[in-house]
């Protein structure tokens, strides 16, 4: 709607990506700030709050009384801001907001299931939220390979050239890169903020690349792919990243509210769009590389006890094992905050070392 703006004003400032995205980040974050504390005031009132997982370290506990379901208050401020600052007719920009809402939508039912049910078996089985988590990929992926004109290369990290051409199998690799995403920040949403501040730094690292892309001038002289219109996706990134920025406000240690899978499920798919839309599928597992790290740690474990009966950390994910390991909460946080930090910036100096 701003874009539009310009074109029967004399502001034309907001023809440019960078302003709008500016604007997003404001307006989702300031919208977030003042619906949450209304929302947790709701959510105390109806007793939405979290189920806590029965084998949790012992200080998880205390925890059973916090509101949960945060996740649709900054998934809603995301939205609101993006409509009102994105092209409206950016096929790259649309298909961003729908892997938003359909992830937001499956975590959504998750999260309404195990707070009526109060506990979290009571949630979507893992085969039915596997199943719609592919199905919204499906959907997403059909759709970048058949409308937007997304080529099918695949690239490497650190390598200009592109290795070889997924054709019509790009759709399945997309449909994997999202649903592991997706659940990769899922795992990782344990402990107060954790999955937050990674998310937003793989988003701004993902911002750079995409706003390069979509630049023809910077994208031929960084040797960067070129993908025309996917530049608009970063004011979109803004606005989850302002509305974000205003959950840490209440999300950091100790948490007010929790995201839930309706905020982790959907971060996830769209940090995937993002790396899918930029050539980034592989550099995804470093600017990810908490989100790896976690998943790593729980396929190890079931791993490990089904093979050998034994298990390799004393809980998975591996933010557990350290808990039990007697490090304090906010002390993990802050230094798995640190390793996202540093994955992000090696991460970047991909754009010159090609």
């Amino acid at each position: 709607m701003l874009y539009w703006l310009h074109q029967i004003t004399s502001i034309n400032i907001l023809q440019y990506i960078t302003v709008r995205a500016g604007i997003a980040f404001f307006l989702s974050f300031v919208l977030a700030l003042v619906l949450i504390p209304r929302f947790i005031k709701w959510a105390k009132n109806k007793n939405a709050s979290q189920p806590i997982y029965s084998l949790a370290p012992q200080s998880h506990q205390s925890k059973s009384n916090t509101p949960t379901m945060g996740g649709m208050v900054f998934l809603f401020s995301t939205v609101l801001a993006t409509i009102l600052c994105i092209k409206l007719d950016n096929a790259y920009a649309i298909l961003g907001l729908v892997t938003i809402v359909l992830f937001g939508l499956i975590g959504i039912k998750d999260d309404i299931s195990k707070i009526l049910g109060g506990t979290n078996q009571s949630g979507l089985s893992t085969k039915a939220k596997f199943m719609l988590q592919s199905l919204s990929a499906l959907i997403v992926a059909s759709l970048l390979y058949t409308y937007t004109g997304l080529g099918t290369e695949l690239y490497l990290p650190f390598y200009k050239n592109p290795v070889t051409s997924m054709n019509v199998f790009a759709i399945v690799f997309w449909i994997l890169v999202m649903v592991s995403a997706s659940n990769a920040v899922n795992l990782t949403d344990g402990l107060d903020g954790l999955a937050t501040v990674p998310s937003i730094f793989s988003m701004l690292t993902l911002s750079v690349f995409v706003y390069i892309g979509g630049h023809s001038v910077l994208s031929s002289y960084l040797f960067l792919p070129k993908i025309s219109g996917s530049g608009e996706v970063v004011i979109i990134a803004a606005a989850l990243i302002g509305s974000l920025t205003a959950f840490l406000w209440y999300n950091c240690y100790p948490a007010e509210i929790f995201m839930g899978d309706s905020g982790s499920l959907s971060i996830g798919a769209f940090i995937a769009y993002m790396a899918i839309i930029s050539k980034n599928e592989f550099l995804l597992v470093l600017i990810g590389f908490v989100f790896v790290l976690e998943t790593v740690s729980v396929i190890l474990q079931v791993g490990s006890f089904k093979t050998r009966k034994k298990r390799i950390f004393h809980m998975a994910p591996i933010h557990h094992h350290f808990e039990i390991k007697g490090w304090a909460e906010n002390k993990i946080i802050v230094r798995f905050w640190i390793i996202a930090i540093m994955s992000n910036l090696i991460a970047l100096m991909e754009i010159k070392l090609r």
